[in-house]
Formats: structure tokens, sequence, C-alpha cells
């Protein structure tokens, strides 16, 4: 691809990304501790679609707006955060539960070690998390440039050929990674793993939209 270069190291900085644990790997963990290998894709494939935006928008200049106006960072931001405090809160409330019977609008994949209910549903949360996280937008839109050459024939065109690059090499990490972890589903649970399981995600999900909520923007 013309207007591109340092691929191999580009690669590399992808790969430490998205082996970085954050929000895309949390949802993907959980969908497929509590759902499965298809309940664990369909978060990852709903991820990757939330990528595509994100490419998009930094190809076209939206990213852009991001970074120039803390009004627009800080609604985007905001809404990011409600929304992970809205999957917090369904998880919360399917581990204080007793017997949980069925899943809640929130949770990833309904009582665990029972199959997903909707994998549409778990691709529609993959996809809404990663969209509204306006620290990925700003991620594509600092490093993407890096890789491009100043006098390439199309920015734009290499700006979809790395967003593309990224979200392929994502969605196969993701994959490995759904694959590696779905096997403990089958270790003997205990009772009151299926509880935890849901705490632990409250917990977690309510620390990273604390997290987000308290990113501050940064002056381009």
């Amino acid at each position: 691809m013309p207007g591109v270069h340092d691929l191999a190291l580009f690669a590399l900085a992808v790969l430490i990304v998205n082996a970085t644990p954050g929000v895309d790997m949390a949802f993907t963990l959980l969908a497929t501790l509590k759902g499965g290998v298809r309940a664990g894709l369909a978060a990852a494939a709903g991820i990757a679609s939330g990528c595509i935006v994100h490419t998009l928008a930094a190809a076209f200049g939206l990213a852009a707006l991001l970074a120039a106006s803390s009004t627009a960072f800080t609604l985007v931001k905001w809404a990011g955060a409600l929304y992970l405090l809205w999957l917090a809160f369904g998880m919360l409330r399917a581990g204080l539960r007793n017997a949980p019977a069925s899943a809640s609008a929130a949770d990833p994949a309904g009582p665990a070690g029972a199959p997903p209910r909707n994998v549409a549903a778990l691709f529609r949360q993959g996809f809404t998390t990663n969209v509204l996280n306006p620290k990925v937008a700003l991620f594509f839109l600092a490093l993407l440039p890096q890789f491009i050459d100043a006098d390439a024939p199309s920015k734009t065109l290499a700006f979809l050929f790395l967003g593309a690059w990224f979200i392929v090499q994502g969605c196969a990490f993701l994959a490995a990674f759904v694959l590696l972890v779905a096997p403990l589903r089958h270790v003997p649970a205990r009772p009151g793993v299926a509880r935890a399981l849901n705490l632990a995600g409250a917990g977690l999900f309510g620390l990273l939209a604390a997290r987000l909520a308290l990113t501050e923007h940064a002056a381009p």
C-alpha cells in the first residue's frame, strides 16, 4: 500500500494495544465465560464493528472534532461512562438475585452456564461500548498518522488501510482470546460462582466507567 511505512512496527503496536486490558477485553471475557465461544465471538464482532466507525471517523476527520472540542469529547465520554454503568447495574442486579432465572437487559450472556439469549444483543453491546469510548477515537487519530507518509498520494486511503489492518488483527486477537478462555467454562462450578461472576463484572465495569468519566480532554 503506497503512502504507509513501518508496517511491522505498526503490527507490534496493534498487538500491544489489543493485549492491554480494557473495556473491550473485559466485555469479551465476561461474554465468553458466561455464554461460551459463540457469545464471545459475537461480542468481539461488535467491538470490531465499532472500530470500523472509529476508522472512518479518523479517515474523514470526525475524530479531529473530539480532539479539538472539549464539549464534544465530554458528551461522548459521559455517554460511554453511563452505558458502562448501565451494564454494571444489570450485572449487579443479576448477582444479587438468589437464583437468576433470566438474563437482564444489560447482562452480556444471561445466567452463567446458559447459552447466550441473543447473540445480536451481544453484538450491539460490544459495538456500543467501543463506539462510545472517545479514547479509542483519539487513539486512532494519534496512532495511524505516525505510519502514513507525509507525501502519501491519498491520506484518506492510507487511513482506511491502516484502520482495516487494525480491525483484522484486533478481531483475530479477540477470537484467539475467546478460544483460550472458553475452556474455563467447563471447570466444575461451585455454588455462588454465577453470583460472584456477575458481581465481579459489575465492579469491573463500574471501575471502567469511573476511569472513563475521569479522563481529561487533552488540548490539541
